[in-house]
């Protein structure tokens, strides 16, 4: 399995507009990716952990899951993902940095 994920730390005037768009318009231009696998979108969580931390400061975690490292550079290669980074534009206002990054996975329990 290997995961694609973009993380955008910082934050958005209008958090729920954002996630919204983010949930409907944009997810299904990635819907169009080839082989893409799955589209997970993880948010903050409220946590209290009782030892010492540096909280992350993330707004929102989109992670691409596809069979393998080739699937994921065609669909980095494809039609779907130049419509999917030109919709950014269309974004809600967000403020912050954008990163992307290629992880492989591997389940140990």
């Amino acid at each position: 399995m290997v995961s694609y994920f973009v993380r955008y730390c910082g934050d958005s005037t209008d958090s729920a507009a954002f996630n919204s768009y983010y949930e409907s318009r944009h997810a299904a231009l990635l819907r169009q990716f080839p082989s893409i696998r799955s589209l997970i979108l993880h948010s903050p969580a409220a946590s209290h952990d009782p030892f010492p931390v540096r909280p992350g400061k993330t707004f929102l975690l989109a992670q691409m899951q596809f069979d393998s490292a080739g699937d994921l550079d065609a669909a980095l290669r494809s039609q779907a993902r130049r419509l999917a980074r030109d919709d950014f534009q269309r974004f809600p206002p967000f403020d912050g940095e954008v990163t992307h990054e290629a992880m492989t996975g591997k389940v140990i329990f």
